[in-house]
């Protein structure tokens, strides 16, 4: 019994640590280290919600997805410029409303593939991204 509270508490612990860092880090962070630690949570949220999936925990897997959905909607596509962004602004946000619709797929229907198709999108684009930042630093 002491085990399993005292398991509780540094989980807790760790869960507060976490979130401290994530804090400071985006405190800290440019707009572009911002963009990539949206990339980030949404790619860490797709692969907690595809562990779920395997497992068969419906409640966690849905929370995960919506979360990697939230931080496309809300954050990746929500950030975008139009206005200044043109035509690749234009295809980012078509490209983002194409992994949410991935993922609520996935949701739905179980479908791991629509997972992993969403994952490796996020994937290409985070990688440009972050290609840019390094051209940009140099």
């Amino acid at each position: 019994m002491t085990y399993s509270r005292g398991a509780a508490t540094y989980g807790r612990g760790a869960n507060a640590y976490a979130r401290v860092g994530v804090e400071s880090g985006v405190m800290s962070a440019d707009p572009h280290q911002l963009i990539v630690m949206l990339f980030d949570g949404a790619q860490a949220a797709i692969r907690a919600g595809r562990i779920h999936m395997q497992a068969g925990n419906a409640a966690e897997k849905g929370r995960s997805i919506s979360k990697a959905l939230d931080i496309v909607n809300n954050g990746l596509a929500a950030a975008l410029d139009r206005e200044q962004g043109g035509e690749i602004a234009e295809q980012l946000a078509s490209l983002y409303n194409y992994i949410a619709r991935l993922l609520l797929n996935a949701n739905l229907r179980n479908d791991e593939a629509s997972l992993d198709e969403a994952e490796r999108l996020l994937d290409d684009i985070a990688s440009a991204w972050r290609e840019i930042g390094q051209q940009q630093s140099a």
